[in-house]
């Protein structure tokens, strides 16, 4: 992985730039250097200094560019431990959006083949991989994985992956297929906001024949501490959705 963009950090101000870029802002313009490191110290022309950070996970959440609602850091959390993803391990990835998911798998080292259906999301994903100094590692593809499933037969993806992450609202036409696209023992984890979608991917993945299917519902609430006492937080449900996770036999 290369580092293609750091974050600029003062006080509470955090800005995602790359090296040679120029930004101005109320505290001054900043101007990268081309050979800037994280650690270094980049002062505006009006002398405010500011840390250059190395970009770590949760920054990817806060600052790649969105076409929509990306998957929060809590669920990307969920589907990489528990299906174990780690570097070397080839990922088939449906519904690519932001590439929030797509950018941590590939920053742990997987190497990571997605789709997304929609021209435009396609290229802005392409440009967060950039960013997210990935773009060697996790290839986005414009297109519907569903429709190009039998495209897959006699390419050089042939080999099975061995992780099958989904966000797509047709998934359950891909569970079905997955234990031909998954090596034996390997994880599927399919993603959805919604309970008839979760239900029809269960079931899919039962009519599969996979093994050890597990639905969750992810649910994270922060907490409240004062001087009256401690109590989770009332600001929100903390709901995001709902997360099908199986085995290929």
């Amino acid at each position: 992985m290369t580092d293609a963009a750091y974050l600029l950090v003062h006080e509470d101000r955090e800005y995602l730039l790359e090296p040679g870029e120029e930004f101005g802002t109320d505290l001054g313009v900043l101007e990268v250097p081309e050979d800037v490191a994280a650690g270094d110290t980049v002062e505006s022309h009006l002398g405010t200094a500011f840390e250059v950070r190395e970009l770590r996970g949760p920054d990817l959440f806060d600052h790649l560019e969105r076409t929509g609602a990306p998957m929060m850091p809590r669920d990307v959390g969920l589907v990489m431990g528990l299906t174990g993803v780690a570097a070397g391990d080839r990922v088939l990835d449906a519904g690519t959006g932001t590439g929030i998911l797509a950018a941590h798998l590939g920053r742990v080292g997987a190497d990571v083949t997605t789709y997304e259906v929609d021209p435009e999301f396609a290229d802005v994903a392409r440009e967060n991989m950039r960013v997210a100094g990935v773009e060697e590692r996790v290839e986005v593809r414009t297109g519907d994985l569903a429709e190009e499933m039998d495209l897959l037969d006699g390419s050089e993806d042939t080999d099975p992956f061995d992780v099958l992450t989904l966000d797509t609202g047709d998934a359950p036409a891909i569970v079905s297929r997955a234990p031909d696209l998954l090596v034996p023992g390997g994880f599927l984890a399919v993603y959805s906001p919604f309970v008839e979608g979760t239900r029809e991917a269960v079931t899919a993945a039962r009519e599969a024949g996979l093994a050890a299917v597990e639905t969750l519902e992810t649910i994270q609430r922060e907490m409240d501490f004062s001087d009256r006492g401690s109590r989770p937080s009332t600001r929100g449900v903390g709901h995001t959705g709902y997360l099908v996770i199986a085995r290929a036999p």
